[in-house]
């Protein structure tokens, strides 16, 4: 799980009073559905409106349009990585399987915020580095238990897998069975068959 000492400057700008976060959280909730709708374009005076807050409130809390991408893609990370955790009761291979179908979804929003974030920026290789934190245990468990091959790294799922999400499809039901193959792929070849 990602620690506020390892993002400070994201953190550092989260409220204290529950009021004030309430409104905070109502804003990167709003700003993360405006940028998957409408891309870094999304009006922020669209994002105000959702959030219920005046565009005074957004610019308080967010001073530019970059801290708010920032906010917005911590708060995706944290989810994914804290996902992890929800999943550890499940068989290994569920376990993954679940987590990367949630990165998915997590690739598809970030697809518009890494637009606006330099890839080798200090947040968005803290995010990786939590990403990595949170599913390379899931794939080495899966591993142990012989239902995924050991000859691939979690790194090479995660390109596989990212890979697969830039491209187009026409609905999720597609994108989820095009998913289904790439994850075979993954499997033992005894257990693919």
């Amino acid at each position: 799980m990602t620690s506020a000492g390892q993002m400070p400057e994201v953190f550092a700008r989260r409220p204290r009073r529950a009021d004030a976060r309430r409104n905070y959280d109502a804003l990167v909730v709003a700003a993360r559905d405006a940028f998957a709708e409408h891309g870094a374009a999304a009006s922020l005076e669209d994002v105000a409106r959702r959030a219920g807050v005046g565009i005074g409130t957004l610019y308080r809390n967010f001073p530019t349009r970059r801290h708010l991408f920032e906010a917005v893609y911590v708060e995706e990370v944290r989810a994914l990585c804290s996902s992890a955790d929800d999943l550890a009761e499940l068989p290994p291979w569920d376990a993954l399987v679940a987590w990367l179908h949630r990165f998915v979804a997590y690739v598809a929003t970030k697809r518009a915020l890494a637009e606006q974030l330099l890839h080798d920026s200090e947040i968005f290789q803290s995010c990786r580095t939590e990403i990595y934190a949170a599913g390379e245990p899931l794939m080495r468990r899966a591993q142990g238990a012989g239902v995924v091959r050991d000859d691939i790294g979690f790194d090479d799922v995660v390109r596989l897998i990212s890979g697969l999400t830039m491209a187009q499809f026409p609905s999720p039901e597609q994108r989820d069975r095009v998913l289904g193959v790439a994850l075979d792929g993954l499997r033992p070849a005894a257990a693919a068959r």
